[in-house]
């Protein structure tokens, strides 16, 4: 009664089973299957109408039964390329550093190392947040720049370098500032100065000299009156340093007017 009782279970899970073995599609077939040929064929079927995500799966399925031949190392190379155009920058910056590692003369090795610093540069992240993917790009970027000279990706590696620099440069300045923002002058003063201590080519070296001489007025005119004068001539310093370089800046008149003050006070 028992074996009566599952008979029809068992006859459900059987035509379900064959059910499923029918209904798998082509890709699913050659995936799965031995054939490394026809798997092979088809990642490029795939990839050259745009369905990045089955190519990539092909390729990683291959690999490791051409590993050894000649067609490894462009197995490896579109298999990472299929990653990158799907934007899985992750998984692709790992498949072109071990293609790298492992085919620095293959035909494709140039783009690779190219594609490989566009993976770095799209993982770094906006100014505020942690910078260490940005050092790691900048360093990739200027190797790359080195390496490859008259590389056809070299002014969009440059383009690449400059914009990481500029973050960096912001973070430094806004960092400083939020001292200025807080009203906590005299520090502001301090982190300004070092920003151009450790960087004077910061390009956002007019805004940090403006800064500091309005951090120099406002702690000279929020002081007690027999500091005021040593603290205004401090000012006077960081807006005549500001007037030499930028004299014709859009933070001109309102120095201007602060100078003004002073001179008759």
């Amino acid at each position: 009664m028992r074996l009566q009782k599952f008979i029809p279970i068992l006859v459900a899970v059987c035509l379900a089973a064959m059910l499923a073995s029918s209904c798998k599609t082509a890709y699913q077939k050659v995936l799965e299957g031995p054939d490394a040929d026809a798997k092979y064929n088809l990642a490029f079927s795939f990839f050259n109408s745009g369905k990045y995500n089955k190519a990539a799966q092909l390729f990683e399925s291959v690999s490791l039964v051409l590993s050894g031949t000649e067609r490894d190392d462009t197995v490896q190379y579109y298999w990472g390329l299929s990653n990158y155009r799907m934007s899985d920058y992750v998984t692709a910056e790992a498949n072109f550093t071990k293609f790298i590692e492992h085919f620095p003369r293959s035909v494709f090795a140039a783009d690779a190392r190219f594609y490989r610093i566009d993976c770095l540069y799209r993982a770094t992240l906006r100014y505020e947040l942690d910078q260490t993917p940005t050092y790691k790009a900048m360093t990739a970027i200027s190797e790359y720049m080195l390496e490859f000279p008259d590389s056809p990706h070299f002014s969009t590696a440059d383009g690449m370098l400059k914009e990481l620099e500029e973050r960096l440069d912001r973070k430094a300045f806004e960092n400083a500032r939020l001292y200025y923002r807080m009203e906590d002058y005299k520090a502001a003063q301090v982190a300004l100065r070092n920003v151009l201590k450790d960087d004077s080519e910061n390009v956002f070296r007019e805004d940090i000299l403006y800064f500091t001489a309005m951090a120099s007025y406002k702690y000279a005119d929020m002081s007690v009156p027999d500091k005021q004068k040593e603290r205004f001539l401090v000012f006077q310093d960081d807006y005549y340093n500001f007037i030499g370089e930028y004299p014709e800046s859009r933070y001109r008149e309102e120095l201007d007017r602060l100078q003004a003050k002073v001179q008759k006070r």
